[in-house]
């Protein structure tokens, strides 16, 4: 695919900075001399003559990026600045950005897995991309082995003739569980497997999967880099080789983002490591808060201690996130009471904007699940996600003490 000259050629960087986050993937130059990329708002591309048109069509034969645009299915400019910036923030040849993260999961999946082959998934991830792996895909012939997260030696003994793909997530919903790459890679090379990473709860500032020799990262851009919890979209990033055939098919299932929504993404992204680090700061503060007071029975957060997988957090995280778990010391309707006298934190279903947003994932999420089927999960009644926003650690912490002292 052609490359365009962005304005951070003259910079090279190391890690993520706000300068990066502000300036990667973007044209120095625009249309109008706006400063801003424009939401280019049209579903129909003109051509000037015929020659134009031929044009076009033989870059689209060869699948080369194409100067321009012919219709609002296959391509548009808003849409195309906020995948410029992604890759290169991801240090990707290319991502794609689809309409939600779950869109993401599910055409990664449906383009490189076909009828009579298998895939190796770890537990303790996104419930709907559970349900999708292991029910879904079974119509169309595509098995799926569930194995537990951090076992490696259950993962390769997992792989069979058939076996195309592992696909994980780093770190996990809801318990933060961190991937041991240099383990994870190793097992797929030596069998010729790709890899896919769900790294929504890190996003690029935390976490870069594809330096670690990952194929392909996914987020919901509905999360933390669009930050405002006003857009959905999903991305899926990496190397031409792959995501070549996944653009040529979302051009077949229609599976685009608007215009609009590109540009509250973009818009969000520049401030992705001023709000990171806040996040990282106040999920830490939050957890350790947490951890030591009586009520609460255990906390899961990669970056303290106790976390199963600390080592390798601290190994390959800039920062832990803002999502912390814990389970309230006794019963659901305790940990209801706890919730209900919260001010800060809503309640709701996501995760990664400005607001604090709590959820007992029993009720949220997990609801369709027997309690045997959710337990099965570590899934309690007692089990809250609390994912951080930007707002005072210390003010979120004194909202906390509260709401426990009230139970």
């Amino acid at each position: 695919m052609a490359q365009m000259q962005s304005s951070t050629d003259v910079f090279n960087f190391a890690t993520i900075t706000s300068t990066q986050a502000v300036h990667a993937g973007e044209q120095r130059f625009r249309s109008h001399h706006s400063l801003t990329v424009p939401i280019v708002q049209t579903a129909v591309y003109t051509f000037d003559t015929t020659a134009d048109l031929v044009n076009y069509t033989e870059e689209r034969l060869f699948w080369n990026e194409p100067e321009r645009e012919e219709y609002g299915r296959y391509g548009n400019p808003t849409v195309r600045a906020l995948e410029a910036k992604i890759a290169e923030l991801e240090g990707a040849q290319d991502a794609i950005v689809v309409s939600s993260g779950m869109g993401a999961v599910t055409s990664t999946l449906l383009l490189l897995l076909q009828p009579g082959q298998h895939f190796i998934l770890t537990d303790n991830c996104y419930l709907s991309t559970l349900e999708f792996s292991q029910n879904f895909l079974k119509r169309y012939g595509v098995e799926c082995t569930l194995v537990p997260f951090g076992d490696y030696d259950a993962i390769e003994a997992a792989v069979r003739p058939q076996t195309r793909l592992i696909f994980s997530e780093s770190p996990t919903n809801p318990f933060m569980r961190c991937l041991d790459f240099e383990r994870l890679v190793s097992i797929a090379r030596r069998h010729k497997l790709l890899t896919v990473v769900d790294s929504t709860f890190a996003t690029p500032y935390n976490l870069r999967p594809l330096a670690f020799g990952v194929d392909l990262v996914i987020h919901s851009l509905t999360k933390y880099l669009a930050g405002h919890n006003d857009a959905m979209a999903g991305v899926v990033a990496g190397r031409y080789d792959l995501t070549t055939p996944l653009r040529q098919m979302q051009g077949l299932l229609g599976n685009i983002a608007a215009p609009q929504t590109a540009y509250l993404i973009l818009r969000g992204i520049k401030t992705l490591a001023l709000r990171m680090e806040r996040q990282n700061a106040g999920g830490l503060a939050v957890a350790r808060f947490l951890e030591g007071h009586p009520k609460v029975r255990r906390v899961w957060h990669p970056f303290l201690e106790s976390h199963p997988d600390h080592a390798v957090a601290r190994a390959t995280l800039r920062g832990g996130g803002g999502v912390v778990s814990f389970e309230i010391d006794g019963d659901a309707e305790r940990a209801h009471r706890f919730i209900d006298a919260l001010r800060i934190p809503v309640i709701g279903p996501s995760l990664g904007g400005v607001e604090s947003i709590v959820s007992p994932l029993a009720l949220m999420g997990y609801a369709n699940l027997s309690p045997e089927e959710r337990l099965a999960l570590g899934i309690r009644d007692e089990l809250v996600r609390l994912c951080i926003g930007v707002e005072e650690p210390e003010d979120l912490i004194a909202d906390l003490a509260q709401a426990l002292d009230r139970i």
